[in-house]
């Protein structure tokens, strides 16, 4: 779906997955380099020399060796997993990857992206534009009230939409909302 800035984590981005024909979204945290190499790929930008995932396909262009798939196996401690499905023209291999590289270099090769299904049951968020309204920016004091009420968990998951859905506005309300509530329990 895209990239974004990570509010939480300094120096890291967050790269969003979209389910093909659903609305669930899941964040993965990945670092600058992987970011700016995805985006400009995204972007169709094209450097003077080729990035490290640029030089890895063409090496593979060279070996005739094609990537099949991208495979986001496992996820455990807050990281998530990877291996890469190669084909040599006469059988298929697999090589663990960290999960930032595997996606740079499957859109680079048009491979298919896939994430196991129990984790897109653990971590994704599914967007419901019900849940806030448009205008959270300047909230009204009912939606204020409704939404201080909510609990950190479903704020949290609101968090994760807003940024999945790029709008910092609604992030931002949501996160001072939740750092007051954090607050009030210390």
């Amino acid at each position: 779906m895209g990239i974004t800035f990570n509010q939480v984590q300094a120096g890291a981005y967050a790269l969003i997955l979209a389910e093909e024909d659903g609305k669930r979204r899941v964040p993965i945290i990945i670092g600058t380099p992987e970011a700016q190499s995805i985006a400009i790929f995204l972007e169709n930008l094209r450097p003077p020399r080729p990035l490290t995932h640029d030089l890895f396909i063409s090496l593979l262009q060279l070996l005739n060796i094609t990537i099949k798939e991208a495979n986001i196996y496992k996820y455990e401690e807050g990281v998530f997993h990877a291996e890469l499905t190669f084909n040599d023209g006469m059988k298929d291999f697999f090589l663990d990857s960290r999960t930032s590289d595997a996606i740079a270099l499957a859109i680079r090769a048009n491979a298919s992206i896939y994430m196991a299904n129990d984790i897109m049951k653990d971590v994704a968020v599914e967007w419901e534009e019900e849940d806030i309204s448009e205008d959270i920016e300047q909230p009204t004091q009912k939606q204020a009230v409704s939404l201080d009420n909510l609990s950190p968990e479903r704020l949290q998951k609101l968090l994760n939409e807003a940024v999945a859905a790029e709008n910092y506005e609604k992030a931002s309300y949501i996160r001072d909302l939740i750092n007051e509530k954090n607050k009030r329990r210390q």
